[in-house]
């Protein structure tokens, strides 16, 4: 499936994605992972670092789906997937890291999988605010005043 422009625009901005597995037991496990990049249009990756949990998670079941949200417009997108582990030392891994490596420089060297996301599925979040008229520019003006109060 083809992302649409905003999905990708959304990734490429925040690149944080919230990663929902399954555990063995059957137990959801949501992860945060902050190094996400579009391949193209009709893939997406993150770039493991620490998380054992996340990976094992995936070599039992690959399904996967990732929220990306924009703090300010309080919109995103839902993506669906099934994950495919592409290892440290193999050719493949050797062609994607570059990608990595111009964003984040040396964190790149800590990458243990690049872990691609197929997209099977992608549906757009938002907010309940703009079923009762909010706009864009209103969404943004609150959480920016949000966030100077956390964060003056």
């Amino acid at each position: 499936m083809k992302l649409p422009k905003s999905a990708i625009e959304t990734i490429e901005m925040w690149r944080l994605g919230f990663v929902a597995t399954v555990t063995a037991g059957g137990r959801p496990n949501v992860s945060p992972k902050g190094t996400f990049v579009v391949l193209d249009e009709q893939t997406i990756a993150f770039g493991e670092i620490r998380s054992p949990q996340t990976i094992t998670n995936l070599t039992n079941m690959p399904e996967l789906e990732v929220n990306f949200v924009d703090q300010f417009t309080r919109k995103g997108v839902r993506v669906r997937g099934e994950a495919q582990m592409v290892r440290r030392g193999t050719e493949e891994f050797d062609t994607l890291i570059g990608h990595w490596e111009t964003l984040w420089g040396d964190l790149a060297a800590r990458i243990n999988v690049i872990v691609k996301i197929p997209v099977s599925e992608a549906k757009p979040l938002s907010t309940p605010p703009y079923d009762d008229g909010a706009t864009e520019a209103e969404m943004i003006a609150t959480y920016k005043t949000k966030f100077a109060e956390f964060y003056p």
